[in-house]
């Protein structure tokens, strides 16, 4: 992986364990040399996370929308700083310049990025690896969802199997780092999901 995407929060509710756990893979990407790529916020769990990758040495490229940069909450001290239209043209971008994604805590805007992401693997349109990083226990219950997707066979557990989840950094590059993704086995061409 020489890039990973990273959708997160453009708030911060204070938690030092996610404050340790985002200090922790920025220390994990730089020491790799893996290239943030993120949504170019300066604000919330976006801003502490380039911080701590350009504190570091590390590169961040941030993609922003004009109508985030006219509301001065873009990043302007990152490597690189795409400004685009709009939201559909950020995730196509960042996934395009991205070999992975992961998940950091955040709200409605962090779970329609990463399901969308998450969704056009699915459907094969790229094979990057896309992990959740659980800190606290913050996506127990959105997992334990997909779960329950499964069970009521609106979801292949192959798919399910697609989201790799940790509470630990290092274990979750290491575990983005192994799998190989086949595209030809994720999406069904029967729509059987018994």
């Amino acid at each position: 992986m020489k890039s990973i995407c990273i959708f997160c929060g453009a708030n911060f509710n204070g938690d030092p364990v996610l404050k340790q756990a985002v200090e922790q893979l920025a220390e994990i990407m730089v020491g790799r040399n893996i290239t943030l790529v993120y949504g170019g916020g300066k604000v919330g769990v976006m801003g502490i996370l380039a911080d701590a990758v350009l504190s570091r040495g590390g590169k961040a490229i941030g993609i922003i929308p004009q109508f985030l940069m006219d509301k001065e909450v873009g990043h302007t001290g990152l490597t690189e700083l795409h400004v685009v239209e709009n939201m559909h043209q950020r995730k196509q971008m960042m996934n395009d310049l991205s070999d992975a994604v992961i998940m950091l805590p955040g709200g409605f805007g962090t779970l329609e990025e990463f399901f969308e992401v998450l969704t056009w693997l699915q459907l094969g349109l790229h094979s990057h690896p896309v992990g959740i990083l659980n800190v606290n226990g913050f996506y127990d219950l959105l997992l334990q969802q997909m779960d329950v997707m499964v069970e009521q066979r609106y979801l292949k557990p192959a798919n399910r199997a697609l989201v790799l989840t940790s509470a630990d950094p290092i274990e979750l590059i290491s575990l983005m780092d192994k799998v190989e993704i086949k595209p030809d086995e994720v999406w069904f061409k029967d729509r059987n999901l018994i």
